[in-house]
């Protein structure tokens, strides 16, 4: 009896659709693939997920629940779409397929993160839980490897340094609130305009 089992893999630098969002005039959620805009890349790229998913997996249609691994391979480590974030646009292809009847089926999923510049891709392999479980460990290194350092956004980084020094100001008693001009004591303050204004409780609930 053949196991229920099946890998597909798409070549190209794997895109995200998360922060899209398009409706229709009845407000219904569309991705539009003939439009000529940029963003018909996204249905375009579900439908090559689809294709190549039924090619490579000719007759097959996994109905029961699955472990799934994901191995994504992009072409640059400085700018790429987040990886938890993949996942919809390929589940969703995947699901075009018929491969598989819903992403729900979906119970268990590991991602791993790779870099492959001449080859970008994506590989996922389906596991049924009939037949297979999911077996993994972490372990500690003896040698230390070198960190992967992630930075905050400038946009994020120049608004948590506003609301930083805001905040300092208010510790010292060096700050007044913006309605009524009377001194802030610890804690009991907004921040708004990016850190710039600072509000009073007092202030804030006289308006409600």
């Amino acid at each position: 009896m053949e196991k229920p089992y099946a890998k597909v893999i798409v070549l190209g630098s794997p895109i995200t659709k998360s922060n899209f969002k398009l409706s229709n005039s009845k407000g219904r959620a569309i991705l539009p693939n003939n439009s000529g805009l940029y963003h018909d890349r996204y249905a375009l790229y579900e439908e090559e997920i689809a294709y190549n998913a039924k090619i490579q997996n000719p007759n097959t249609c996994l109905s029961e629940a699955l472990i799934a691994v994901l191995k994504v391979y992009y072409k640059s480590e400085k700018r790429h779409p987040d990886t938890n974030n993949i996942t919809k646009s390929i589940f969703d292809g995947i699901e075009k397929s018929g491969l598989i009847i819903n992403d729900a089926q979906i119970r268990r999923l590991i991602i791993e993160e790779f870099y492959d510049k001449d080859n970008p891709r994506f590989e996922l392999e389906l596991f049924g839980e009939s037949c297979f479980k999911m077996d993994y460990s972490i372990i500690s290194l003896d040698f230390p490897s070198k960190k992967i350092e992630y930075s905050p956004p400038v946009n994020k980084k120049r608004t948590s340094l506003k609301s930083i020094k805001a905040k300092e100001a208010i510790a010292t008693n060096k700050s007044t609130c913006e309605i009524c001009n009377k001194n802030i004591s610890n804690g009991a303050f907004i921040t708004a305009n990016n850190g710039k204004t600072i509000v009073c409780k007092k202030c804030l609930l006289k308006g409600r």
